[in-house]
């Protein structure tokens, strides 16, 4: 797909209708429906396709499966259906994207790809404590993704540090693996939705520790613990755990064009009408530009508006050519 330029210091360049940069629900959304509509797509899909569903269970909120279905499984399915419509899939990270500049330039290591519209679905990561001791553990006891390192704590008492439905899915989660799961949360009651709280409180093995933060992470080649403040008395604990989950919350994965395209006080993509940027040509859709919802299905509906918006500016485009 896309017809080759010149090489670009030493590698390739291609141009493209539509880049995608991201592949989680909203980009291959958009993919879907990009190249539906006629466009010439290809996907920077990153090293770890899939985005966050790809670290999550069962999936039982998205429309269309009766019974719940493993993430990854999801994101299986939707990248399978986006390649058989012909969509091309690229599974390395772009390494700079330059939207000063038409076309639009995304460079993957030493190729580099050329477009008339750009689509970020780039995501968010999980956000981390900042505690020198939680980089030491990295790895070796602490763990920002329940599904992947579960199964190394299996039998043991592990920690979890959140309070709003990631924190509260992964203690339910590593319920079934571990002997127990302690849940520490900063504040006296959780933010996670009220069904999924419900679950939570009936489970046995699930401890709350309220009002409290973990201000260290303690052990020697391996977690052992964690060193929690309650805010209110002060008091510090120690709570014996083998292994710690820190789910606070995500930062969204705008660096590489933060200082080209306009962003909110929190680094997330400012839009304009639905999916539109400050950027004429470039659009967002999914966590990248999503601060509240961060469903799968509302980055899916926003990855359909990007497409359809994205189709629009290139048709506007041939009109004045």
């Amino acid at each position: 797909m896309g017809f080759k330029l010149s090489g670009f210091e030493g590698g390739k360049t291609e141009k493209h209708e539509i880049v995608i940069i991201g592949s989680g629900p909203a980009g291959l959304t958009a993919a879907i429906y990009a190249v539906r509509g006629g466009a010439d797509t290809i996907v920077i899909a990153g090293y770890s396709s899939g985005g966050q569903l790809m670290l999550t269970s069962e999936v039982e909120n998205f429309p269309g499966f009766p019974e719940p279905i493993l993430g990854p499984e999801l994101m299986k399915r939707m990248r399978q259906q986006a390649e058989r419509l012909g969509v091309q899939i690229i599974d390395k990270d772009a390494t700079e994207i330059s939207l000063m500049e038409k076309p639009f330039k995304i460079k993957v290591e030493d190729d580099a790809y050329l477009a008339d519209a750009v689509i970020l679905a780039m995501g968010a990561s999980a956000r981390e404590l900042g505690l020198p001791s939680e980089k030491k553990f990295k790895g070796k006891g602490v763990s920002y993704c329940a599904v992947c390192d579960g199964m190394f704590f299996k039998n043991m008492e592990v920690a979890v540090i959140g309070g709003g439905d990631t924190a509260v899915e992964d203690a339910i989660y590593l319920s079934k693996i571990c002997k127990s799961v302690t849940l520490i949360h900063r504040r006296d009651k959780l933010r996670a939705q009220a069904i999924m709280q419900k679950r939570a409180f009936a489970i046995p093995n699930i401890k709350f520790v309220w009002n409290s933060e973990v201000v260290e992470i303690v052990g020697d080649s391996k977690v052992e613990g964690v060193k929690v403040k309650n805010k209110i008395t002060n008091e510090i604990t120690l709570i014996p755990v083998k292994g710690v989950f820190v789910d606070i919350g995500h930062v969204p994965n705008t660096m590489l064009v933060e200082g080209q395209v306009e962003l909110t006080e929190n680094k997330y993509i400012k839009l304009y009408g639905e999916t539109g940027t400050s950027i004429k040509g470039v659009f967002a859709a999914g966590d990248i530009a999503d601060p509240i919802y961060r469903q799968a299905v509302t980055a899916a509906g926003m990855g359909a508006k990007a497409a359809l918006d994205a189709l629009r500016y290139l048709q506007e485009i041939k009109e004045k050519e």
